[in-house]
């Protein structure tokens, strides 16, 4: 299997490259810098160089040819303004769902925000007053790119993991529509996706994530 990964220089996006290939499959991993290029390529994934707030659905679906399953990991980042959070998290994640239809890639799996939906409309606005008002543009935008992900027939998988953490994976985790409050390792988030795909389980599905006691192959098993 070849599984596309937007947003492949993240720190998931890394670590499911890893993963995938470790599994024995191709990841595909897309990039806006040039100079990533080579920490995907130590993951073992081949790296699509692409600005996903530069491309039309027409272009990126030229680069998604041959590709099974693509994941949505990008994001604008820490410090990257309102502006951005619109641009790449929410119309970056509906980009790559318009050319995954485009080219025939049918499954489709979106790292989204725990509690995106809770979001304050009238803090969520650009240009945003304070950095708390960003983190609420941030939420709004995972709200409406899962919104908009949902409301297509594609196969897919919408992860709201809770707070990231870079401690040792557990392969255990607590899920549901609503979860409480908690964390996760990132090599977590990326074990949940990467089961998601290969299981194809949890079709159809948006769910909460953290740390807890199942295992992860029997909690999307539970979902699906």
């Amino acid at each position: 299997m070849k599984i596309a990964i937007a947003g492949g220089h993240g720190q998931i996006a890394l670590l499911l490259a890893r993963l995938v290939t470790d599994a024995g499959h191709d990841a595909v991993a897309i990039v806006r810098n040039p100079a990533h290029v080579t920490d995907v390529e130590q993951q073992g994934a081949t790296a699509i160089v692409a600005d996903l707030e530069q491309l039309d659905d027409d272009e990126l679906a030229l680069r998604l040819r041959g590709v099974d399953a693509v994941v949505f990991a990008a994001g604008a980042g820490p410090g990257s303004g309102a502006e951005r959070k619109l641009t790449v998290d929410r119309d970056g994640a509906i980009l790559l769902a318009d050319a995954a239809e485009r080219v025939g890639v049918r499954r489709y799996v979106m790292i989204s925000a725990m509690a995106a939906d809770s979001y304050d409309p009238e803090r969520a606005v650009v240009p945003a007053r304070s950095e708390a008002d960003v983190f609420q543009v941030y939420l709004r935008a995972k709200a409406e790119a899962d919104a908009n992900l949902r409301a297509r027939s594609l196969r897919w998988t919408i992860v709201r993991p809770g707070g990231l953490v870079d401690t040792v994976p557990q392969g255990t985790v607590d899920v549901g529509r609503t979860v409480p409050r908690g964390t996760i390792p990132r090599a977590d988030v990326a074990a949940v996706v990467l089961h998601a795909i290969l299981d194809d389980t949890a079709v159809g599905v948006q769910f909460e994530v953290t740390s807890g006691d199942t295992p992860i192959p029997a909690a999307l098993s539970a979902l699906s």
